[in-house]
């Protein structure tokens, strides 16, 4: 499976460089590293006229996604959003935290290589909706995700990206769409590694 990311307002598609493909062999590519790890950070937003704000990140990793289940949600996938949803909904591989609260279960989580040593990190998970965007019907109430990709090197620092409200369409037979509800996905900085196993 390939992830692809779209802006709602530009409706312009971005290949990213992680292969669902290449993440189904995950446990074989790379092992456990950085299970059992917390990762901290923080998120800086971006959103027009207010300018950017920040707020504390954290990813706890109790373990992986295997292969089979990322398979099995590719095509839960193919039936749509919802189906999707309820079905990671089932699932727990972490907590993800973004700001001092209590965070919600990291849903899904794999790691691949990205390349000169670093390792890339996708997060899947179930936001919590508002109450007044269920009341009210909005548009954001569609974006039932949250998406994360963390590129952390060997040394344990990193940076990363998050949509903290997406939706997640599947395009042909295993390429996920991913479409921000935002106009710019906002930026995971001075992402540090604690704990957890780590490259040799």
């Amino acid at each position: 499976m390939r992830i692809t990311r779209r802006s709602v307002q530009f409706c312009s598609c971005l290949l990213l460089t992680v292969l669902m493909a290449g993440a189904t062999s995950t446990a074989s590519a790379q092992d456990d590293i950085y299970e059992g790890s917390t990762i901290t950070g923080t998120v800086v937003a971006f959103s027009g006229r207010v300018g950017s704000r920040s707020s504390p990140f954290r990813l706890i990793i109790r373990n992986y996604t295997d292969r089979a289940e990322v398979e099995r949600l590719n095509s839960v996938l193919g039936s749509g959003q919802d189906k999707l949803l309820d079905a990671i909904s089932k699932l727990s591989a972490g907590q993800i935290q973004l700001s001092n609260g209590v965070g919600v279960p990291a849903n899904v989580i794999f790691a691949e290589p990205a390349g000169n040593g670093e390792t890339k990190i996708t997060v899947i998970y179930e936001r919590r909706v508002g109450f007044s965007e269920l009341r009210y019907g909005t548009r954001s109430s569609d974006y039932r995700f949250g998406y994360a990709e963390l590129f952390i090197r060997r040394n344990g620092a990193g940076q990363g990206t998050l949509i903290p409200a997406a939706k997640i369409r599947l395009r042909g037979d295993k390429t996920w769409e991913v479409e921000d509800f935002g106009i710019y996905p906002a930026r995971l900085l001075g992402l540090h590694v604690h704990g957890g196993r780590v490259p040799g």
